[in-house]
């Protein structure tokens, strides 16, 4: 029995040049292998563009890696049509309570990267998500004290000695109408619409309670902290004209190493520009542009944070802190959640979505941070 593209050696009666008859032998299976090979991929290339052709008729969508999940079409179901309209796994994949639900992680998310333009504190904070009305975090009051003895000699006792930072999450709201027709129009980017909105509305009530919250109805921010030590200007109206780059200096150092490493300059945009100004005993800007894309704006090698909710440089300010930013502590409570509200003005056309979300903060290692106010003394 002889097998399929099997070497054949036949008696020609050229037996004087073997090496040449297995020779030709290879170049026929050669070719024959590259014919097969030739007819398979035509053949493969035939079925590709049918089953291409198939997905693109009209009503099919290919499914791929940019298709929306589940989560993300339902909440786009109970936007436009409400929890009456949703199918039953559309409400299963949402959380959805009387006409209430929570956005899907994805619009979550991206309301969170939006915030960022107004809040960049978020960004270079702590940030976590708890389950409870109000969080206690232990802070280190007093360390141990080892010291030094004779081989017999008594020991000392020391013990640490910690308080508790409370911080209690805090309710920020706010509501859009949205007119019958636009939701009925599957082409109009609804979901886009509203992330841009409440992620400028959420974001600037967050980057001004980070800053200068009082913790009454809002989180506790950074300048209204207590226990951040301060370092003054010297000049009551400003810096001092010979010498400002010293009062940063001093800010620098003012810290211990391993926070000074990890801190930023946190400053609005108006004590940026007049920092870029002064140079150094070397002529050199004291301010450096990055040197490469996604870079930092830097100042003493440390990266500049600009925040809007900062004071400008006037008289009994607090224009600029220096720190690291993980001892800040931001805690959400309740993601993003809409109502929708059909009723209210029903006569007008228009449905009002209701967003809330809870979020506390406060600074639970005051010694990491250093902030500047403009004083004499």
């Amino acid at each position: 029995m002889k097998t399929a593209n099997a070497l054949e050696f036949r008696d020609t009666g050229e037996v004087d040049d073997p090496i040449a008859g297995v020779a030709k032998e290879l170049a026929e299976l050669k070719a024959a292998l590259e014919t097969k090979a030739a007819n398979d991929n035509t053949k493969l290339t035939e079925r590709l563009d049918r089953i291409e052709a198939k997905v693109n008729r009209p009503g099919n969508r290919a499914a791929n890696d940019n298709e929306p999940k589940i989560e993300t079409k339902a909440f786009e179901a109970f936007l436009r049509g409400g929890a009456e309209r949703m199918d039953d796994l559309e409400k299963k994949s949402l959380v959805v309570t009387n006409n209430n639900a929570i956005a899907p992680p994805e619009f979550g998310n991206e309301i969170l990267k939006l915030l960022r333009q107004f809040s960049p504190i978020r960004q270079y904070a702590n940030v976590r998500t708890i389950g409870a009305s109000v969080v206690e975090y232990p802070r280190r009051t007093g360390s141990t004290a080892a010291t030094w003895v004779d081989e017999t000699e008594d020991r000392t006792e020391s013990e640490p000695s910690y308080e508790q930072v409370a911080i209690t999450p805090y309710e920020m709201a706010t509501f859009t109408d949205v007119s019958n027709q636009l939701l009925e129009d599957n082409a109009y980017n609804l979901e886009g619409e509203l992330t841009s909105d409440l992620s400028e509305s959420f974001g600037i009530a967050e980057g001004t309670a980070f800053v200068t919250g009082n913790g009454s109805k809002k989180p506790k921010g950074l300048l209204s902290a207590s226990g951040i030590q301060t370092i003054v200007t010297g000049n009551a109206g400003g810096f001092p004209t010979s010498t400002p780059a010293d009062v940063l200096i001093g800010m620098f150092h003012k810290l211990p190493g391993v926070h000074a490493q990890n801190g930023v300059w946190l400053m609005n945009r108006n004590t940026l520009g007049a920092i870029r100004l002064w140079k150094d005993g070397m002529g050199r800007y004291l301010v450096l542009d990055p040197i490469s894309d996604g870079a930092p704006t830097t100042l003493l090698g440390r990266p500049i944070v600009e925040a809007i909710d900062m004071p400008d440089i006037t008289a009994n300010a607090f224009p600029i802190i220096f720190g690291d930013l993980k001892g800040y502590r931001i805690v959400d409570r309740i993601g993003l959640s809409m109502l929708r509200d059909p009723y209210t003005l029903a006569t007008k056309g228009q449905v009002r979505f209701h967003a809330r979300k809870r979020v506390g903060a406060d600074v639970t290692h005051p010694d990491r941070f250093v902030k500047l106010k403009v004083s004499a003394t």
